[in-house]
């Protein structure tokens, strides 16, 4: 014990240029033999921890010890690392209590705490073998088991920063996701080394835009350079793409028409999901990379999981993301298209803004023909390998509305659609099927609600959009009151039960969450306690 303290002692910290290696990469055998021995029961602790020696000390102490009488595999993990803290504020070198709530204060007084609590300093250095990727500034985390950044929640816990007029953090932000932009070439999952073969839905168009509304439009100008190289990342090698095949997540159609699909560079089981993936592996009939590469793109898709994904018989081992073009993947690129076209316009660069505005004229008339279905009266997602629409129903659907590409016919039928079957006590259920994964029915979640309620509003469906964000908002207050607590997912079915599925427990925070019903109250001047 006296050489280990020795090592602490003289074991260094590195900066924004630390290694990147993944846990598994930089223990391995040790990774596996924890992962799949169910130390711990959650698989994120383990590559979330952090050593208290270098690694290849680590690796030398399991390699002598792992074979002698009586090794208790945990007391060595325990020993040589760190746990994501219950008290401990890693990297910051401090320790904070844990938060209670003050359900008396009210939900306005709650949330604008939990910027607080939810916010992390920069990182100006972290230790070597920790997965964490460091930021050079303040963000919010969700909460819970989620102790990073991640990518597409960030915008909807924008919406409450802006309404909170938490402008500096907004500004962080940003700044955050370009710094990750010229790091490692694209915005990740999130600042994890485990989450570096991924991104998740690409909303940073629509961040930049939101912070435009406050500070004006010279801020598309201001971050045209990231904005740029994430739709370098989507479009890689699109241009030498041959008709009717795939590169990542660029997809070629038989006719020409460029699409694209989510996508990891990983066909590996997920590190911070091991033990689950390689159990769920004993269920597929696909070969294991596929396998592996279609469960990792649908954590790309932030839909994990979904019978959205799934093939024709309905289960997790069937499951076919890489197969799918998603509407709501696709609107989001038709919206960064046109941002950086909007960018190109304020330079005066009159080739640039057209160059952009054609690209996403082709991507606006794709999106029509191939994702629309008539007889659904529904945006669905595209198989483009068996050359057929999905059947599937999703909230997916919302996007196009959202972004303004429906018809006004196309966004009277999905509202009545939503009306009819998808609205609920407490909401919109994310799908229409009782699958137990956690992005199907009875659940529900902030980002796809505000997505339906932004989209039905432009289209002028007022009264719809109101009896959801009531709903909606109704729900997650009155959860509040009874527990202190906003949650990561609600049951908008049945709303006196927890929502359930997925591979954690229910977790509470709650970024996007806080943020959306903030929206919410404001937008529609509700009367809330306080």
């Amino acid at each position: 014990m006296r050489k280990l303290l020795a090592l602490v002692l003289v074991f260094v910290s590195l900066g924004t240029q630390a290694q990147r290696e993944s846990p598994r990469q930089l223990y391995p055998e040790l990774f596996e033999a924890i992962q799949l021995g169910l130390i711990f029961s959650d698989g994120k602790t383990f590559v979330d921890a952090v050593p208290k020696v270098a690694p290849a000390v680590i690796r030398q102490a399991y390699q002598e010890q792992k074979s002698q009488p009586g090794f208790d595999l945990r007391r060595f993990t325990l020993t040589y690392f760190e746990l994501p803290g219950e008290v401990t504020k890693l990297y910051q070198g401090e320790v904070t209590k844990q938060y209670q709530s003050n359900i008396n204060a009210g939900i306005r007084h709650h949330i604008d705490t939990l910027w607080t609590v939810l916010e992390r300093r920069a990182d100006p250095a972290v230790t070597q073998g920790t997965s964490l990727i460091p930021l050079p500034q303040s963000y919010i985390v969700p909460g819970g088991r989620f102790r990073e950044v991640y990518y597409w929640d960030s915008y909807f816990t924008m919406l409450g920063l802006q309404e909170s007029h938490r402008y500096t953090v907004m500004r962080h932000i940003l700044n955050n996701f370009s710094h990750l932009i010229r790091e490692v070439g694209f915005i990740p999952n999130g600042n994890r080394t485990y989450y570096l073969t991924r991104s998740q839905p690409p909303f940073f168009a629509n961040m930049v835009e939101l912070l435009a509304q406050t500070e004006g439009d010279t801020v598309l100008v201001r971050y045209q350079e990231p904005m740029l190289k994430e739709y370098g990342y989507w479009m890689a090698g699109a241009d030498t793409i041959k008709a009717g095949r795939a590169y990542g997540p660029a997809v070629r159609l038989p006719n020409g028409t460029l699409l694209n699909r989510y996508w990891d560079a990983s066909d590996q089981p997920r590190e911070e999901s091991y033990a689950q993936d390689v159990a769920s592996g004993k269920t597929t009939t696909q070969p294991l990379n596929q396998f592996y590469r279609n469960i990792r793109a649908a954590a790309a898709s932030g839909w994990d999981f979904s019978s959205r994904w799934f093939g024709p018989a309905g289960n997790l081992g069937s499951i076919q993301t890489t197969n799918l073009l998603p509407v709501d993947l696709n609107c989001l690129l038709w919206h960064l298209e046109t941002t950086l076209a909007r960018s190109y316009e304020l330079q005066g660069n009159r080739s640039q803004a057209a160059a952009f505005t054609a690209k996403a004229a082709q991507r606006k008339k794709a999106i029509l023909a191939y994702f629309w279905d008539k007889d659904l009266g529904w945006f669905v997602d595209y198989n483009w390998v068996a050359g057929r629409r999905a059947t599937v129903r999703t909230l997916a659907s919302a996007f196009p509305l959202t972004f303004g590409l429906a018809t006004q016919s196309q966004a009277k039928q999905i509202a009545a659609g939503l009306q009819k079957d998808f609205l609920k006590p407490g909401g919109l259920v994310t799908t229409l099927n009782k699958s137990g994964q956690q992005w199907d029915a009875p659940n529900a979640w902030a980002p796809l609600e505000w997505m339906a309620i932004s989209g039905l509003e432009r289209y002028e469906q007022h009264a719809l959009a109101r009896t959801i964000a009531e709903r909606w908002a109704t729900l997650n207050i009155n959860v509040f009151k009874q527990t202190g607590k906003l949650l990561e997912k609600y049951n908008v079915v049945d709303t006196n039960i927890k929502a359930g599925g997925g591979e954690y427990p229910l977790q509470d925070g709650f970024g996007w969450t806080n943020g959306v019903l903030l929206k919410i109250i404001n937008q529609y001047k509700m009367e809330v306690v306080k």
